[in-house]
């Protein structure tokens, strides 16, 4: 037959199972934020190198990962989705724009690319920072073979002709590679959309307030 003593002591103990379940959930809660405040870090670490490398930060006096906008436009990008726009400065004035789009038909699914536009609308790179394709062909673009994704620099929506900005197997001007085509024609796709975007809305683009969607 239970005592006294044990009728008193059942609260007690269930007082202390509750206090040790709050204080655990609350140690969780701080290392799931330290986590999270951790991962936060490291990308945002992961995209200013990627950004850097393609504008150089002596050429702009700006913070990239401030001075930022996200767009919608599926009719000229393509995709449904925000794509952030990363603006670069210099004494205020626009130097460069960085779009962070998707090439959506990749052979193996989307392919994330940064592409950096200078004002005058010629590109100064296009680099790929996600993808699914298979080695042989991340090869091609990756960074220990960069020679097919470098021939974007210097390109715009001149040179060469805006039509002709398709693989040289849809009449355009650009190599595919060797035994792929899907993939080479995903990038130039997304590439040419990214430029007819900033040429349609460049004054947009470095005039709308960081944060907002012009």
């Amino acid at each position: 037959m239970a005592t006294r003593a044990d009728s008193l002591s059942r609260p007690a103990s269930a007082a202390i199972l509750i206090a040790c379940a709050v204080a655990f959930a609350a140690v969780l809660s701080l290392v799931a934020g330290a986590t999270h405040d951790r991962i936060e870090r490291n990308r945002q670490a992961w995209i200013q190198q990627r950004l850097d490398a393609l504008v150089a930060p002596s050429s702009h006096d700006n913070d990239l990962l401030t001075d930022r906008i996200d767009v919608v436009s599926p009719d000229i990008l393509g995709i449904p989705q925000p794509v952030p726009i990363y603006r670069a400065r210099r004494n205020g004035e626009p130097v460069a724009a960085i779009l962070h789009t998707v090439a959506p038909d990749g052979y193996h699914g989307p392919i994330g690319l940064l592409v950096a536009i200078a004002y005058d609308g010629s590109l100064i790179g296009v680099q790929v920072v996600r993808h699914q394709e298979t080695p042989g062909l991340g090869d091609q673009f990756e960074n220990r073979r960069r020679d097919w994704i470098e021939n974007f620099r210097g390109r715009s929506l001149a040179d060469p002709p805006q039509q002709r900005w398709s693989v040289r197997k849809d009449g355009g001007d650009f190599d595919s590679f060797t035994g792929a085509t899907l993939t080479p024609r995903a990038i130039v796709k997304a590439t040419r959309r990214a430029l007819e975007y900033y040429g349609a809305r460049r004054d947009q683009i470095f005039a709308t307030s960081s944060g907002a969607s012009p």
